[in-house]
């Protein structure tokens, strides 16, 4: 959902601009994507894409019965690095 999309964005402080950089997309493709209120109209390549550059940012994108976005947890030894 695009509101999804939003809020993970959001929570790790990017600009449209540095997610299409990160997902190697048109930033006029993140805009479109972002503009609707509802599901994401965008071909699957382009989903994996944005989706792949959300995850290896840190974020784990979530579907249990309404669409969420989370910070992934950080494992121990991660953390001391």
């Amino acid at each position: 959902m695009s509101r999804q999309m939003k809020a993970a964005r959001a929570l790790i402080g990017w600009e449209q601009q540095q997610l299409a950089d990160a997902a190697g997309v048109a930033i006029n493709t993140i805009r479109r994507m972002e503009a609707g209120d509802g599901p994401i109209k965008a071909n699957a390549e382009t989903l994996r894409k944005v989706e792949r550059a959300l995850m290896d940012a840190g974020l784990e994108l979530l579907n249990h019965g309404a669409p969420g976005v989370r910070l992934r947890q950080l494992s121990p030894t991660s953390e001391e690095n």
